[in-house]
């Protein structure tokens, strides 16, 4: 995720956090320090760490049970609104969702579960009433927050766990399609719900509506998409109309035909129109900042790309997009040579307009190399 900053890496995992949560972070302090000064600041902002404390560790369960079923978690973010941990995959299994979702909240419960019995043994169950007190405050607050994290994240609407606890359930029933677009019309409902009750009583409930309703809409699409996308190739989404660098060419050279083009992913060729990686706009940039515009395309471009074939199913090679991180996959025939280039803006266009028109195909054009 674009501007967050690498804090630590736990378990392979790296955890970033957002130039907004540090934003976030000073209005608080800002806030207390307002209200009570210098050691309400203090207080303030260490229990909001404490808090984002919990919601990481909330993360790590999902990124955990994800792992126990090969799927990896290359990072967590913390923003303002919470965590987000990037898995590279969702679970293909009705039942491994099912875990996965539940592990998020379930270390929310635990972790109430152990400050509340953790406050009751060393200072007494009398003093959880008193909640004003050093010490037990904190972790009474620290508890009451955690269980409401859990019971929010398992209201059964997307984006939260309990809209993929609910998609699992139903999709052990039924096709996953199906499952997702009831469990998003069930989002939708609640986020109604939220917004009517939000009028009359907390204000604070419509945002939340919005939010809902929003990513009900989202999971729902992305659903669509996968549906439509699973009978498709390869060969009807990948561009065969653009400009390859040869292995020889410069940086400078790379540059004007990205100003020359709409291009923004340069397959870069040896003699034999054999891939050997592919050049983003992004590592012109970074390379250009570094002061190396004569330097060679195999230099600056990226050489860890997966490849894919014509013929493989389209859904595949997004899966490999994502897994990768990169925005192109180049497309190479049986002797290894390119043919086309796939991208995400590419296969988005496709399904729109299969969407509308099944029948359409498109024509196949020649590769220009530069």
């Amino acid at each position: 995720m674009r501007w967050s900053i690498k804090i630590a890496r736990v378990a392979g995992i790296e955890v970033k956090i957002h130039i907004t949560f540090v934003l976030f972070l000073a209005w608080i302090g800002f806030t207390y320090y307002m209200i009570g000064g210098i050691n309400a600041a203090i207080d303030g902002t260490l229990f909001v760490l404490a808090l984002f404390g919990c919601v990481l560790l909330h993360e790590f369960g999902h990124a955990i049970a994800a792992k126990s079923f090969g799927i990896q978690t290359p990072d967590i973010t913390l923003l303002p609104i919470g965590g987000v941990a990037r898995m590279l995959k969702i679970p293909d299994k009705p039942h491994q969702e099912f875990i996965v979702a539940l592990a998020g909240p379930s270390v929310n419960f635990i972790l109430a579960a152990v400050l509340i019995y953790f406050a009751g043994t060393q200072f007494g169950l009398e003093y959880l009433e008193d909640l004003d007190k050093p010490g037990v405050a904190v972790m009474g607050k620290l508890a009451t927050v955690n269980i409401m994290l859990a019971v929010f994240n398992l209201i059964p609407a997307f984006p939260m766990d309990g809209g993929r606890v609910l998609r699992s359930l139903l999709a052990m029933t039924m096709n996953y399609s199906r499952a997702t677009h009831i469990a998003a019309g069930i989002g939708q409902g609640l986020a109604f719900l939220f917004a009517l009750v939000g009028l009359f009583y907390n204000p604070m409930l419509i945002f939340i509506a919005l939010f809902v309703y929003l990513g009900a809409a989202q999971e729902a699409s992305m659903a669509y998409t996968k549906d439509i996308s699973t009978n498709l190739l390869v060969s009807e989404a990948m561009m065969t109309h653009l400009m390859t660098l040869q292995k020889d060419a410069t940086l400078d050279d790379a540059v004007e035909a990205l100003l020359r083009t709409s291009q923004h992913e340069f397959p870069v060729v040896d003699e034999y129109g054999r891939v050997l990686g592919v050049l983003t706009r992004d590592n012109m940039i970074a390379a250009l900042k570094r002061n190396k515009s004569n330097a060679p395309v195999i230099e600056v471009m990226r050489s860890d790309v997966p490849y894919v074939m014509p013929y493989d199913p389209l859904d595949e090679a997004f899966k490999k997009m994502q897994e990768c991180g990169c925005t192109a996959l180049p497309v190479v025939d049986f002797d290894g040579k390119f043919v086309g280039l796939i991208t995400a803006e590419n296969v988005e266009e496709l399904l729109m307009v299969r969407s509308l028109r099944p029948d359409i195909s498109r024509p196949i054009w020649r590769v220009k190399p530069l």
